[in-house]
Parts: C-alpha cells; sequence; structure tokens
C-alpha cells in the first residue's frame, strides 16, 4: 500500500502559497492511489522542539550503546524518522524566510537524522528509493537573471540533507512573487501576472507528477 507524509510549514494559516501547492500534490496523489495512505504533520502549528546536547549524543548514539536517558531523548526523533522511512514519498511545504526554509523545518531535519534508523552505523542513508516533492514558494524572484539569483539557500541546502540521507529522487516545484501584490515596491513585478503564471506552472508540474508515482 502506497504511502505520503504531507508536511507543512508555512507561517500563514490562510493565503499560503506552499500550503496550496503542497494540497494540490496530495490531491492528485490520493486520486491516483486511491489505496493509499496520508500522514500529515503542521511544522507552524505543532512545532518540533529544538535539540539540545544530550539530544544530539543521543541521535549520534548507536540503539546499543544508548543509556535509559538516551533513549528517552532521541524518542522524538525515532518516531518522526520512522515516519520518514514508512512514506513512499515526502512532500514538503514551504516558504522562504530570510533566504532560506523556516526553522521548523530545520529542527524537524535535525529530529530525523537518527543513527541506526536513517543513518546507518557506516554513515548511510536510509532513504535511497524514496521521492521528495518540495512545493516551495517565495515573496521576491529568485531564478537566473534576477539581482537576487543564488540567494534561495532552501532548495539546494534540502536536497545536500536528503543526498545524505540516501535520497536522490527530488522534484521541485516553486511559485515565485508571491508578495508582488502585497509590496508596493513590487506591484511592477507584476504587470504581467507574474504570480499567476508561476504558481499554475507550479500546480501544472505537481499534478502531473503526482499522478506517476
Amino acid at each position: 500500500m502506497p504511502s505520503l507524509l504531507h508536511l507543512d510549514s508555512s507561517l500563514r494559516t490562510s493565503g499560503s502559497r506552499s500550503r496550496r501547492l503542497s494540497a494540490d500534490y496530495v490531491d492528485a496523489w490520493r486520486a491516483a492511489n486511491p489505496d493509499g495512505t496520508v500522514r500529515y504533520r503542521d511544522l507552524a502549528a505543532d512545532p518540533v522542539p529544538h535539540m539540545d546536547e544530550g539530544v544530539y549524543v543521543a541521535h549520534v548514539t548507536l540503539p546499543g550503546d544508548l543509556t535509559d536517558e538516551q533513549r528517552e531523548q532521541r524518542a522524538l526523533g525515532e518516531e518522526l524518522a520512522h515516519e520518514v522511512l514508512a512514506a513512499d514519498v515526502i512532500v514538503l511545504g514551504a516558504g522562504l524566510y530570510n533566504f532560506t526554509a523556516p526553522s521548523t523545518v530545520r529542527t524537524w531535519i535535525d529530529r530525523i537524522l537518527v543513527r541506526g534508523i536513517t543513518v546507518g552505523a557506516d554513515g548511510t542513508g536510509a532513504l535511497g528509493g524514496k521521492t521528495l516533492v518540495l512545493a516551495l514558494a517565495s515573496g521576491g524572484g529568485y531564478g537566473p537573471g534576477t539581482p537576487r539569483h543564488g540567494w534561495d539557500h532552501r532548495e539546494p541546502w534540502i536536497r545536500h540533507v536528503f543526498e545524505y540521507l540516501g535520497l536522490t529522487d527530488v522534484v521541485v516545484a516553486s511559485a515565485e512573487l508571491t508578495l508582488a501584490r502585497e509590496s508596493p515596491a513590487m506591484v511592477p513585478l507584476d504587470l504581467g501576472h507574474a504570480e499567476d503564471q508561476s504558481l499554475a506552472a507550479a500546480q501544472e508540474l505537481l499534478v502531473a507528477h503526482a499522478a506517476t508515482v
């Protein structure tokens, strides 16, 4: 039975383009996989706690070497890591905050790197064969030819983390200029309805891909 893990992280509870895109993907995936299961986490509404030194040490210790206290300290990480392991497809909706992913995404990723579960004793990642779908949105434009090309550090960072975990099948759909109608300084950028076009293209890509997995 196919399984999908759906995560959202936008601080916006309404009007979020990344939430809309991730939901569009899940709807299309459900239609293509009527017998599939979906697990959902809202990292903004229910954020994962930051790690402290004790939790970090417990995460990098092999299961057979854990103390009772360390088992308790990495219990949440094991729960989150097993959610990822159980999924065939991982869908992450994320906005761009100060040129990178929301801090809630960082803390979630910190927790899913657990030695002996998602990372082997030899450092080999255990997520090979899975698919990661990034449903991204950003207020400005960061593509080639723009003044801030290369300033979006969110996608490459997430890619590198999951590549370390053994996952190389990454699908990216990104809607840009989502603040073009809200920020006076950006209004000239949306004269050709650039936001609508970017959002529509991202939705089309996601829906098409969802029908194939």
